[in-house]
């Protein structure tokens, strides 16, 4: 779940502003908090990133296999990438991952000595993810956008083709630039 730096800065934000104007927390030093905030999203995309690159080195290693039993490169390295995932606990579902993010961020509220709490965990947690969620619809928003002007081309752009991503990180960016994340 790789997130656009400033969504996963504005995220942060949100999280210290709003727990702490809920009164749900007091905070020694926001800043502080927030970018350990960021620290956990980055952690998040580094056990994403190591699971991507396990699941290349696999398919790698099996392509012998690949090729003898007709099965797309594609299909296989999702098979792979979910069962490391589910080895690891990780969930590949970009909502339920959000969910554990979530509970990530509970865990480093509580654990966080610098953190008063003036709230229940279970309260905390579902403010936490319904920011998370809010943020979640604005990047699959901009994705959205980004899939439709690639449709929108009068040459049909294969999906996953050299061509296809360098056009979709080109319009990503580009969406980014509109909403002010990039």
């Amino acid at each position: 779940m790789k997130l656009p730096e400033r969504l996963v800065e504005r995220i942060a934000t949100a999280i210290v502003d709003e727990l702490s104007e809920e009164g749900l927390i007091e905070l020694e030093d926001p800043d502080l908090f927030r970018r350990k905030i960021i620290a956990v999203f980055k952690q998040v995309e580094e056990e994403e990133k190591q699971l991507d690159e396990e699941t290349k080195k696999i398919l790698k290693e099996k392509m012998n296999l690949l090729e003898e039993t007709d099965l797309d490169y594609r299909t296989a390295f999702k098979v792979v990438k979910t069962r490391l995932a589910e080895e690891r606990k990780i969930n590949i579902n970009r909502r339920e991952r959000m969910n554990q993010v979530a509970n990530m961020i509970r865990d480093l509220i509580m654990d966080d000595e610098s953190v008063e709490i003036y709230e229940d965990p279970p309260v905390i947690r579902k403010r936490v993810a319904e920011i998370l969620r809010n943020a979640i619809r604005e990047e699959e928003s901009i994705e959205r956008a980004v899939r439709q002007r690639i449709r929108e081309y009068s040459k049909n752009i294969l999906e996953g083709t050299p061509e296809w991503n360098i056009l979709y990180k080109k319009i990503y960016e580009d969406e980014l630039r509109k909403k002010g994340l990039a």
